[in-house]
C-alpha cells in the first residue's frame, strides 16, 4: 500500500467522494459548503440587509436616517441591478452613498447611478483604481486562465466535472447576470488612512487592513454594534491563490483581523459568505481564524529556520484538526499546503536549498531524462497507472506529467495525465484545487480550449477604459528582443483622451522598451484614444490608420515602422 501524504489537501481514497443532483463528483465537503453559499438575503437586525449567492461576493445594504449604505457592487451592472430589486423588497430608502471595501467587486456601481437617476458619493481606498488597471492590462493572458482554472469557468454544469461552487460563492459571474456589463465608477472620496466620516445619516470608520488585496478597507459602524469585512471568509483565508497573484503578507493580515477583534462587534458581515451575529459567536471565529493564519506563520518560519525545504515543510506544517471545526478555517477554497509553499517564497524567495533546484534542467529535457531513466515511456505509464490504482495520487501526478511535459505526449498519455488529475479534484475540499485539476484535464482531453488564453490580446473596452499611458506602458512586456536587436530609438505617444493630452515615451534601447515622459523623443505618434483602442484590439492596422490620417506620425516615418515592428501586436507592424 502506497504511503499516504496529508489527507487535508485531498481524501487518499474514494470513501469521501460523493455524487451531486446533476452527476458531479467531489468530496462530500464540497456539497455542504455549496449550501453555505446558497442566495439568501439576510436581514441582519433592523435596516441592515446582506444578499449572498447572488454572485462570487456579497452586496450589503445598510439604511439610516438619510437614506441606504450601499457596501461593494459586485461584477456587473446586472448582478448590481438584481441585488438593488431584491433588497427593494424590504426597504424604498434611496441610495445615498457606495463604498467599496477592495477593488474585486465594484464593477457594478452604474446600476446604482442609474436607479437614483443621478451620481451618489462613492467611497474608497486610494488604490482602487491602479489595482483595477494594473493585472488586467500587461498580466492579460495569465490572468484570464487562472480565473478560468480557479474558478471553473470552463467546467459544465453536469456531470462528473460539473460545477458546484467556487469557495467564495456559488459562481463566478452567474449566467443569469449575462451580458456582465463593466460599470464601474471611480471614488468620489478616496482614503488612505483611518478615517471617520457620516454616510447616510450612519457614523461609519473607514480602516486600511489589506486582505486579498492591499486597498482593503474594514468598516465598522459604532452606532450598529457591527462591522462589514474582507478578511473573515467562509474558509481558510487564501494566503495563496492558485490563479496567480501578489503575496500575502500573514503578518499584515494579522492587522487586521486584530482590528476586528478590538472592535468586538455584535454583528459581522463578510465579503463572502453568510453573516456572523452576536458578539461571542463572531469574537470565537474570528480568533480562530486569525490564529489558523499565525500558526502556518508561525510554523513554516520555525521549519524554515530548521533548514527545511518547501517539500519538507509541507509535512511539518499541517493545521491541528481543532482548526476544522470552524467552516472559516476549513480548506475549502485553498490548501494549507500551498500556503506553506508561498509563506517560504514570499520571505525566502525560490531557492529553498534543494540542491537540484539551484539549477534545474529545462523542463522539457529534464522530462526527456526522467523517462529515459525510468525505461522508457511505456514503464513510465504502468508505473503511472500502478500508483493511480493503489490511491498514490502524487506519486501518479509526479509520473504521469514527465512524458507530456517533454513533447506533449501521446493521447494515451495525456489521457492518463487527466485521469491523475480527475482522481485529485475530485477528492480536494478545496474549490480552487478542484476547478483547476478538472479544467486542466478537460483541456489534456480536447474538451476545453485555453490556448486563445495563452496570447496576449487587448480588449477594446478594456484599452478604452484605461489611462492611455499604462496602456502604452504594457506594450513592454510585449517587446521581441530579437526583432529589437538593432533598435535604438525613442518614440513619443501623443494620445488625445477627451480634448486633453495624455503623453508618454518608449525608448527601445538594449532590447527593452523604456517608459518616459517623451520630452527628449525624435519621433512621435499622435492619435485619439479611440484610435489607440482600435489598433490594439486589432479592428485597424496602423498602415490603415496612417493612409486614413487617423493617427499622425512626426519624423523619420521608417524608424517609426521599425519601432513599432519591435512588439507582438500585428495591427502595429506597418
Amino acid at each position: 500500500m502506497a504511503r499516504q501524504y496529508l489527507p487535508a489537501s485531498f481524501s487518499p481514497d474514494e470513501s469521501f467522494v460523493a455524487t451531486g443532483e446533476r452527476g458531479q463528483r467531489a468530496h462530500q465537503l464540497q456539497f455542504a459548503h455549496r449550501e453555505r453559499l446558497e442566495r439568501h438575503m439576510y436581514e441582519v437586525t433592523e435596516g441592515v440587509w446582506c444578499l449572498v449567492g447572488n454572485g462570487l461576493s456579497n452586496q450589503t445594504f445598510l439604511e439610516g436616517p438619510e437614506g441606504l449604505l450601499v457596501v461593494d457592487t459586485g461584477e456587473s451592472v446586472e448582478e448590481m441591478a438584481a441585488a438593488l430589486r431584491e433588497v427593494r423588497a424590504h426597504t424604498s430608502a434611496p441610495v445615498a452613498a457606495v463604498i467599496y471595501t477592495h477593488f474585486h467587486y465594484c464593477n457594478g456601481t452604474q446600476a446604482v447611478f442609474d436607479e437614483a437617476g443621478s451620481e451618489v458619493p462613492v467611497w474608497a481606498h486610494e488604490r482602487v483604481e491602479a489595482n483595477l488597471r494594473s493585472r488586467s492590462i500587461e498580466l492579460g493572458p495569465t490572468a484570464a486562465r487562472g480565473l478560468i482554472h480557479q474558478f471553473s469557468m470552463l467546467l459544465p454544469d453536469d456531470g462528473p466535472d460539473g460545477r458546484i461552487q467556487v469557495g467564495l460563492g456559488l459562481q463566478y459571474r452567474m449566467p443569469e447576470h449575462a451580458p456582465y456589463t463593466h460599470g464601474f465608477v471611480p471614488p468620489s472620496t478616496v482614503v488612505s488612512e483611518p478615517t471617520t466620516t457620516n454616510l447616510a445619516g450612519l457614523r461609519v470608520e473607514m480602516v486600511p487592513a489589506p486582505s486579498d488585496a492591499d486597498d482593503n478597507l474594514n468598516l465598522f459602524f459604532p452606532d450598529l454594534d457591527l462591522c462589514v469585512n474582507n478578511l473573515a471568509w467562509p474558509a481558510l483565508f487564501n494566503v495563496f491563490a492558485i490563479r496567480g497573484e501578489s503575496y500575502r503578507d500573514p503578518q499584515i493580515l494579522l492587522e487586521g483581523f486584530d482590528g476586528i477583534l478590538a472592535s468586538c462587534p455584535e454583528y459581522l458581515l463578510c465579503a463572502h459568505g453568510p453573516p456572523l451575529s452576536g458578539r461571542e459567536a463572531v469574537v470565537e471565529a474570528v480568533t480562530g481564524a486569525r490564529d489558523a493564519i499565525q500558526y502556518l506563520w508561525d510554523q513554516t518560519v520555525r521549519g524554515i529556520n530548521l533548514g527545511m525545504t518547501q517539500g519538507e515543510l509541507i509535512e511539518f506544517v499541517q493545521l491541528p484538526e481543532s482548526f476544522a471545526s470552524s467552516y472559516l478555517t476549513q480548506q475549502n477554497y485553498g490548501l494549507v499546503e500551498h500556503h506553506v509553499r508561498q509563506i517560504h517564497t514570499g520571505l525566502m524567495g525560490w531557492f529553498d536549498g534543494f540542491e537540484a533546484s539551484l539549477f534545474p534542467v529545462p523542463t522539457a529535457d529534464r522530462c526527456r531524462r526522467l523517462v529515459e531513466g525510468f525505461g522508457g515511456r511505456a514503464k513510465v505509464a504502468i508505473q503511472a497507472s500502478a500508483a493511480l490504482n493503489d490511491d498514490d495520487l502524487r506519486w501518479a501526478l509526479e509520473l504521469a506529467t514527465w512524458p507530456v511535459r517533454a513533447d506533449g505526449g501521446t493521447g494515451e498519455e495525456r489521457v492518463l495525465l487527466a485521469s491523475v488529475l480527475r482522481a485529485i479534484g475530485q477528492r480536494t475540499t478545496s474549490a480552487n484545487v478542484r476547478g483547476w485539476c478538472l479544467t486542466r484535464a478537460r483541456e489534456l482531453e480536447g474538451l476545453a480550449e485555453l490556448n486563445r488564453y495563452r496570447i496576449h490580446r487587448f480588449g477594446r473596452g478594456q484599452v478604452i477604459t484605461a489611462d492611455p499611458v499604462v496602456v502604452v506602458a504594457s506594450l513592454r512586456v510585449l517587446l521581441d528582443p530579437k526583432r529589437a536587436a538593432e533598435v535604438d530609438d525613442h518614440l513619443r505617444w501623443r494620445i488625445d483622451v477627451d480634448d486633453a493630452e495624455a503623453v508618454c515615451g518608449l525608448w527601445i534601447r538594449n532590447r527593452v522598451a523604456v517608459l518616459t515622459d517623451g520630452s527628449k523623443a525624435e519621433l512621435e505618434l499622435a492619435m485619439k484614444h479611440e484610435v489607440l483602442a482600435d489598433l490594439l484590439s486589432n479592428r485597424c492596422t496602423m498602415t490603415d490608420a496612417f493612409e486614413s490620417g487617423l493617427v499622425t506620425v512626426t519624423g523619420d516615418q521608417d524608424r517609426v515602422g521599425r519601432v513599432l515592428n519591435c512588439f507582438e501586436v500585428r495591427s502595429l507592424s506597418r
